[in-house]
C-alpha cells in the first residue's frame, strides 16, 4: 500500500487521468499577421494548424479589428477571386496552412496601423467532429508588409 500521502494522491491523479475521455486538441504554428501602412483598414493573419480529431477552424476574434472573417482565396478562370467561408476543415493529422494565397485570416476595420514587431492577439475556436469546441489564444507577431510565408509549403485542404 501507498503510505506517503503525496504517492497516494498522484496515484488517484493517475487513475483519475485514465477515466478522462481523450480530448481534441488542435495545435497552431508559424502564426504572423501582416503590417499595414496609415489608414489602412484590413490586413491578413497567417498560421498553420493541425487537429488531432477531425475538426474545422469555426471563427476567429481580435481586439484589433473591427471584424474577422475567414476567407478563401482562389483562382478561377484566370481571375483572383476571395471570400468569407463558414469554416475550414481541419483534417485528422494533416497540417493546414491559413497563408496569403488560399485559406486566411481577414482583420478588417484596423482599430490601428499593425506595425512590423507587434504582436496582434487572435482567439481561434475550434470544433472537433463531437461537437466540442477548444478556444485557442494565438499571439501573430506582425511581419513586414512584403512578407511571405515561412516553413513548408502544405496543400490546402478544402
Amino acid at each position: 500500500m501507498l503510505r506517503n500521502p503525496v504517492k497516494r494522491t498522484l496515484a488517484a491523479l493517475a487513475l483519475i487521468g485514465l477515466a478522462l475521455p481523450a480530448v481534441a486538441e488542435t495545435t497552431v504554428s508559424d502564426a504572423w499577421a501582416r503590417a499595414t501602412v496609415p489608414q489602412q483598414q484590413s490586413s491578413g493573419a497567417f498560421m498553420t494548424l493541425t487537429a488531432s480529431t477531425d475538426s474545422k477552424l469555426l471563427s476567429v476574434a481580435s481586439p484589433v479589428a473591427k471584424t474577422v472573417q475567414l476567407h478563401e482565396m482562389s483562382m478561377e478562370n484566370d481571375v483572383m477571386k476571395m471570400g468569407e467561408v463558414d469554416s475550414v476543415a481541419l483534417p485528422a493529422g494533416k497540417a493546414v496552412s491559413l497563408d496569403p494565397n488560399g485559406y486566411h485570416v481577414m482583420l478588417m476595420g484596423l482599430n490601428q496601423q499593425l506595425k512590423e514587431g507587434e504582436q496582434v492577439p487572435l482567439t481561434l475556436v475550434v470544433e472537433d467532429a463531437k461537437g466540442l469546441k477548444q478556444t485557442i489564444e494565438v499571439s501573430a507577431p506582425v511581419r513586414a508588409l512584403n512578407a511571405q510565408a515561412q516553413g513548408h509549403d502544405h496543400q490546402h485542404m478544402h
